[in-house]
């Protein structure tokens, strides 16, 4: 079954070239030029995924991820055109789930959008299926479900995979780049991924975020899961 792709960015020349690799990928993809029409039919008929330019007309890119993270769990693809680390940082904070740097490679972004496609779908770096339980958290690897005291927790494919993998791995400390390459598949890359990563699920699972009783920091080399039922 095709997937739909909506690609966001005010200059044609761009989504075009973008429109033209995805769709040799087999991809249905539409093409918008500003922030509010992109969220107004995003929020009408859900893509599948988001390619979403940070820098557009009548509403930032910033704005229409943040709105629409506040109804529909879509994954997105943000494009910065500076490369500045503030850049990535807000975007990954407000939602996105990746980010490509303008100038880019479209065939790298078409990678890049198989690869939140299938963490999408549930074919996670985790693996498998099975339940993870500690204490009132329980993920569900198959189902693709995180659940807080009975509720459930709204995570991106990106926060699922670090949760779960963490889980998997109780008290054993990773460091940002092992992270990256471990959940990410990425060989290099900026470690502030991860840490903003951390960030927010720290915010979705800690009572506390400022002082995190689950994904705890070790100086100095990373983070770890710390069961709270150990």
């Amino acid at each position: 079954m095709n997937t739909r792709i909506l690609v966001v960015d005010d200059d044609p020349t761009v989504s075009e070239v973008v429109a033209r690799y995805l769709e040799r990928d087999g991809h249905e993809v539409e093409c918008v030029g500003d922030g509010v029409e992109a969220l107004r039919r995003a929020l009408a008929h859900p893509p599948d995924l988001m390619v979403l330019d940070l820098m557009l007309p009548k509403l930032d890119g910033l704005q229409v991820c943040r709105k629409l993270r506040e109804r529909w769990p879509v994954p997105v693809i943000m494009l910065t055109a500076l490369g500045e680390e503030i850049d990535r940082v807000v975007g990954l904070e407000t939602g996105a789930d990746d980010y490509v740097t303008k100038p880019f490679s479209p065939r790298e972004l078409a990678l890049r959008v198989q690869s939140v496609l299938r963490r999408a779908r549930g074919a996670s770096v985790t693996g498998g299926t099975g339940v993870l339980r500690d204490g009132d958290l329980v993920v569900d690897v198959g189902a693709h479900e995180v659940r807080l005291r009975g509720e459930e927790v709204m995570l991106t494919a990106r926060e699922f995979d670090l949760l779960a993998h963490l889980m998997r791995n109780p008290r054993q400390a990773f460091s940002r780049s092992a992270l990256l390459n471990q959940v990410w598949g990425w060989s290099f890359g900026d470690s502030s991924t991860v840490t903003v990563h951390v960030r927010r699920l720290r915010e979705k699972i800690e009572p506390d975020p400022t002082e995190p009783r689950r994904i705890v920091t070790v100086w100095g080399v990373g983070y770890r899961y710390e069961p709270m039922e150990s």
